[in-house]
């Protein structure tokens, strides 16, 4: 019988594999003589954008490298904080919360509620963009040229992965948590009439969306915001 190959994962990977691989890290494939280091790796269910360094039997490879009968490919987790695409960030339907938390902090972040994952692809690679998801076999399609697999159940807890991940630097409250688009400045006179009387009455200070013309001001939510904002930079 032909030897495989073992893939030996790091602890903060693990989770990636089958229930009955997690305890030990490590999965044993089956030989194949036309799969490359990389395919092996995703076959083991972990995708190449949460791969940093290999090693097949001990020596760099690139995932492109081929293994042979009874070797064994060590596994790095991808090294932290990655750069961010000129593009910013794009986020699959399933990541909503996240988006409007990203924007909160004033970051480009492009997502849909009715996006495929064609086009979250080809988006992704027009702009430029690191596309966001927790669905690990989008992230395994080769056209994909950035993606980034976000941890935790919770908003929250994937807010601190994606700034624990990338670490960009965020300017609260100044994108439009709707569309994304840039706030600025509005004269109360320009948007009063699209206030609410109580609105009107007690406030003075507005903002509004260059993209979508949505107006924003300091109101009742405004604590719970800035709350999560130090909880999110420590600011």
């Amino acid at each position: 019988m032909t030897e495989g190959v073992e893939i030996v994962v790091p602890t903060r990977l693990r989770f990636l594999l089958s229930p009955r691989d997690r305890p030990r890290g490590a999965r044993r494939m089956d030989f194949d003589a036309d799969a490359t280091v990389g395919h092996l790796i995703q076959a083991a269910g972990v995708p190449l954008t949460e791969v940093g360094r290999l090693r097949l039997d001990g020596a760099a490879v690139p995932p492109s490298a081929r293994p042979y009968p009874g070797s064994t490919i060590e596994v790095d987790e991808v090294e932290r904080p990655q750069p961010l695409p000129p593009g910013g960030f794009l986020l699959d339907v399933g990541l909503g919360a996240l988006a409007r938390r990203l924007r909160l902090l004033g970051l480009d972040v492009a997502w849909s509620n009715d996006a495929d994952d064609p086009d979250l692809v080809v988006r992704a690679t027009t702009e430029d963009r690191v596309l966001l998801t927790q669905d690990r076999r989008l992230l395994m399609r080769r056209a994909l040229p950035r993606g980034a697999l976000v941890r935790g159940s919770h908003p929250d807890d994937q807010l601190a992965d994606v700034l624990d991940r990338f670490a960009p630097e965020p300017a609260p409250l100044t994108r439009c948590t709707a569309c994304g688009g840039s706030l600025a400045p509005v004269a109360k006179e320009e948007v009063a009439h699209l206030l609410e009387p109580a609105t009107r009455r007690s406030y003075e200070e507005f903002v509004r969306c260059a993209s979508c013309a949505r107006v924003y001001w300091h109101g009742a939510h405004a604590a719970r915001i800035e709350a999560m904002i130090r909880r999110a930079t420590g600011r």
